[in-house]
């Protein structure tokens, strides 16, 4: 039996050597490690989150877990988390260990039992872990940890104090760091009991989702430094560093209480509260409070209310009517957009045929020009008539045909084509001499107009 003492004591100290590290951030609060009490209810139904612990890159080891917590009215607050610590396996080497870290599941409760000011003190049992082994889950009563705490609340400018002290028993009792095999068997594992303390500084950067937190602690095993980055009123981004006096040995093979770098995310979702609570995020609306009610005043409320909406409604009647006869202006406008587009179009299609008309009718005062010159008038006369029908008020016509007409020796209707040349264009010099010369029986053959 002597043999196998140093053995069965071996493992035993194996077996708390294997124990969870207390994962950052898994507990009901804010704080990394330590528990949470304020003088306000949280402003939240629920917080859930996760958080990990990075204690080596190389190779890669963590611990890592999730969790909910709600606050109650009465004061109660509870909690459940889920972690998987990191390796810990102390006689083998990390980069070829085949260890796998059980799976552990916690469950936290506390009362806050007064608050006096800015004095708040709870009680309560955090780290009821129960491991879930190969033999089925089994209770770790080395976690397991009665506590009290006190807080104090102060304000100074934007800038919110919350500073904790308290004392428990389990995983805030203080542990060995480095063990080697030598002393498994002659040093404690751990003490029974210790005090931790820490503090919250509320800052007011980011002050519209509750402001950036400052988080420092002793959970009484070393000291913990955070910080709580809202990224919206409702989530919540966590870092921070464990036991940083031990951040010198970071290189060095994990041990129980080993520093990492930590970081944690949470979600809250809001109740109405008139209150804020350092470290949870902005006030949400206040609640409408019962109180006496005043018929009077409700029913002039009612009467005002529903002249409003009269009003409101008969407003809404003038902009419907006006609105209709904007539409029908607005209609009108299109038509008669449409009415100048086909007049415009009109107005092209009768300039070309104007224009080609035109062309056909100089055409055939051309040819009639070179038959008046070879003197067949009867041939230039019909060429003249056929340049009218394309043109009737061609002023150069009605002239031609008056010196066809004087050829053939008729003055009478040279007169009358040569007065109506000169009505279609009043400044036709030309036919205005001729008539003259003809009233002075003056007129010569060389005067008539030909071109």
């Amino acid at each position: 039996m002597k043999r196998f003492f140093p053995i069965i004591l071996i493992l035993i100290v194996q077996t708390f050597a294997l124990a969870n590290t207390r994962v950052v951030y898994l507990r009901p609060g804010p704080m990394m490690k330590i528990p949470y009490t304020s003088i306000a209810p949280s402003p939240y139904f629920f917080t859930a989150g996760t958080g990990t612990e990075i204690h080596n890159l190389a190779p890669f080891n963590t611990a890592s877990g999730a969790y909910y917590s709600m606050d109650f009215s009465n004061g109660w607050s509870w909690g459940v988390s889920t972690a998987t610590g990191g390796d810990t396996t102390r006689l083998a080497n990390l980069e070829v260990s085949t260890y796998k870290a059980p799976v552990e599941f916690g469950f936290h409760f506390q009362k806050r039992v007064l608050v006096r000011d800015n004095i708040s003190f709870s009680l309560g049992l955090q780290d009821i872990i129960f491991e879930n082994k190969k033999a089925g889950l089994n209770l770790d009563p080395a976690q397991l940890s009665f506590f009290g705490i006190v807080s104090s609340e102060s304000q100074i400018s934007d800038y919110t104090f919350n500073t904790f002290i308290g004392f428990g028993t389990g995983g805030f009792g203080a542990i060995d760091t480095v063990e080697t095999v030598d002393s498994l068997a002659t040093e404690p594992a751990s003490t029974n009991a210790g005090v931790f303390f820490g503090t919250i500084f509320n800052t007011p950067f980011l002050d519209k989702w509750g402001g950036i937190d400052i988080v420092g602690e002793f959970d009484g095993n070393g000291i913990n430094v955070g910080l709580r980055i809202p990224l919206t009123s409702d989530y919540r981004l966590n870092l921070g560093f464990t036991h940083i006096e031990k951040l010198p040995r970071w290189k060095e093979r994990y041990w129980k209480g080993h520093s990492a770098i930590t970081l944690g995310f949470e979600i809250t979702a809001p109740k109405r509260s008139a209150s804020k609570v350092p470290g949870s995020g902005p006030a949400p609306m206040p609640m409408l409070q019962p109180g006496n009610i005043d018929m009077a005043e409700i029913d002039t409320t009612l009467k005002l209310a529903d002249y409003t909406v009269s009003t409101l409604r008969d407003s809404m009647g003038l902009m419907t009517n006006e609105m209709r006869n904007l539409m029908t202006r607005l209609s009108a406008m299109e038509q008669h957009s449409k009415f100048l587009e086909d007049s415009l179009k009109a107005v092209r299609l009768n300039s070309t045929v104007s224009e080609q008309k035109m062309n056909n009718a100089m055409r055939h005062l051309s040819r009639s020009l070179r038959y008046f010159y070879s003197g067949n008038y009867r041939a230039s006369l019909q060429e003249v008539e056929s340049a009218l029908e394309l043109n009737p008020n061609l002023a150069l016509a009605y002239a031609r045909r008056g010196s066809i007409y004087y050829k053939l020796g008729d003055v009478q209707r040279a007169t009358i084509n040569w007065n109506l040349a000169l009505r279609m264009d009043p400044e036709y010099d030309d036919v205005r001499n001729v008539l003259k010369a003809l009233h002075e029986n003056r007129l010569k053959s060389t005067t008539l107009i030909e071109d």
